[in-house]
């Protein structure tokens, strides 16, 4: 992939379960940003075109410095993509690699981490995968919530099926372990509070040789 619309695609940033990530360049504005699509495997897959206009949505609708910003979107050509803020600063699952933090930048860490997640709860929205890798760093060092692929307005219409796990097990509330359906904004609570706690420690709260085991002590 080289180019993408009107951005020249550079090399591959990250990869989730919904989408990857590639640094690109807005040749007309010169300035650099990131670059979102859906999987290769997940082209044809309906929901996956859902939930990518819906992260679309949702962050269009938000307006926060602790959260990461959209330029554009094409959601109906044959690779649909989001254009965002490119944090240089990494993840923060990237910090932990060397360990815990100091306390002081946990406190600061918390705090602006938990005035983003007021906003985007007061916004209506659940963000419902909360983790070191969902938590970017921009040239400031500035913290920013990103990956909104799982994120939903409350009260709309839940895509998962019943029982489905949804989001990242070792981060997630005992609740949303049992079935996504029952996430709400506490779930999200508890997901900062186990990114904080993997801040201060260089470990989640709960480890396991497999997903199971890890939901089982989750639970």
């Amino acid at each position: 992939m080289n180019r993408l619309g009107p951005y020249e695609v550079g090399e591959e940033l990250a990869r989730g379960g919904m989408g990857v990530v590639y640094r690109a360049r807005d040749p007309y504005l010169d300035r650099s940003l990131a670059i979102k699509v859906i999987r290769a495997d997940d082209l044809q897959d309906p929901e996956s075109h859902e939930r990518f206009r819906r992260e679309a949505e949702v962050l269009a609708q938000l307006n926060h410095p602790g959260l990461i910003r959209i330029y554009a979107a094409e959601l109906e050509g044959p690779t649909p993509y989001l254009s965002v803020e490119l944090c240089r600063g990494g993840t923060l699952q990237d910090r932990l690699r060397q360990g815990p933090l100091p306390p002081e930048e946990v406190v600061k860490l918390a705090r602006s981490l938990a005035e983003a997640l007021d906003y985007l709860h007061g916004e209506g929205v659940l963000h419902r995968d909360l983790k070191p890798d969902n938590v970017l760093f921009d040239e400031g060092g500035n913290p920013k919530l990103a990956d909104f692929g799982l994120s939903r307005r409350r009260g709309s219409d839940a895509l998962t099926q019943t029982g489905e796990i949804l989001g990242t097990p070792a981060f997630m509330a005992p609740e949303q372990a049992g079935t996504a359906h029952e996430a709400d904004a506490r779930s999200d609570v508890y997901g900062l509070a186990a990114t904080l706690y993997a801040a201060a420690t260089g470990q989640p709260p709960f480890l396991g040789t497999g997903l199971f085991e890890v939901l089982s002590r989750v639970l």
